[in-house]
């Protein structure tokens, strides 16, 4: 989208800039400045709290889609604004959305689609975890040793933003699961659990493009100051949607996939379908790579939502 305003500068007003769009508290928040700035410019409360301020005016810009200046970016100061947000997601927000989704069912008369979708949404969780506290404990680590001066052999930062894509798909196949398939009659936490889902997709969303327009373009610009060279990489298959990834999709994998959700082990799925352990085994890797679905859940889900399989045939204890 293109930008259509002006963009905001250090002699803004911060509280004006928040009046204008809401999104920037979480910016504030996740640069670390204390809220009570009465009317001082973005200049003056930077300086009041320590931060870059090009680095910060460049994120608000970002965020509410006005005009900005990449390299004016300070990657300390951006590292420090990624790894707060991690935070929030980890910590904070999707713990939230849990605690509502388990307030929204009935505990006493828990149905079994409420149960998978929880699990689902674990699994879903542990995923987000594991990728963000691999960029903390590998990709941070690596620019904090190239702003060091460190310069490691066999990594580049074009080797990570190859296969870095936006984590937030997987909420909306669920929030949709819930509003097309889950059926009760008090939906008043159940709507605010899935308002907090919808919003947490949009926050994530920005958290990605974020990593890919702000971030890395910075490390690059760094390892080139340090005349570091990108590897070559191989071409890359070009991403499929969902509906595309469905269709690809052979009639044996879409039966394995309905397999995996009724519950059935693999030996269990070989006996029904007249193959071996090893050809199941083998089905199921591909499937999984091909879908980037690595739980049975999740293959649970991408059923129901295309339809390969009722609600009924669904194992509730996957």
């Amino acid at each position: 989208m293109t930008p259509s305003l002006s963009p905001f500068t250090p002699d803004h007003k911060l509280s004006s800039m928040i009046e204008e769009n809401n999104l920037l508290l979480m910016v504030i928040a996740r640069f670390g400045i204390s809220f009570g700035f009465g009317d001082k410019s973005v200049r003056q409360v930077c300086a009041d709290n320590n931060v870059h301020c090009d680095t910060f005016i460049t994120v608000c810009n970002f965020i509410a889609n006005r005009s900005y200046n990449a390299s004016a970016v300070s990657l300390p100061s951006l590292m420090q604004y990624l790894r707060s947000a991690h935070t929030y997601f980890l910590d904070f927000l999707l713990p939230a959305i849990r605690y509502k989704l388990l307030q929204s069912v009935n505990c006493t008369q828990i149905d079994d689609i409420a149960v998978l979708l929880l699990r689902f949404f674990d699994s879903y969780v542990r995923d987000v975890r594991q990728h963000m506290e691999h960029e903390n404990r590998e990709i941070f680590t690596y620019v904090d040793r190239l702003l060091a001066g460190e310069v490691a052999d066999t990594f580049r930062i074009a080797d990570y933003s190859v296969g870095h894509t936006s984590m937030a798909t997987s909420l909306t196949e669920l929030k949709d699961v819930f509003i097309r398939h889950y059926n009760q009659q008090t939906n008043m936490i159940l709507a605010s659990a899935l308002s907090d889902i919808m919003v947490c997709h949009q926050d994530l969303c920005s958290h990605c493009d974020i990593e890919n327009t702000l971030f890395i373009p910075a490390v690059e610009r760094l390892e080139k100051s340090l005349k570091l060279e990108a590897p070559t990489q191989a071409p890359q298959p070009a991403a499929c949607d969902k509906d595309e990834l469905a269709e690809s999709m052979t009639d044996r994998e879409k039966e394995i996939i309905c397999c995996v959700a009724r519950g059935m082990a693999n030996k269990e799925i070989a006996d029904a379908l007249c193959l071996s352990i090893n050809t199941v085994t083998t089905y199921r890797r591909n499937i999984s790579a091909k879908l980037q679905i690595h739980s049975a859940a999740g293959l649970t889900i991408f059923a129901i939502l295309h339809k390969l399989i009722d609600l009924n045939e669904i194992n509730p204890h996957i």
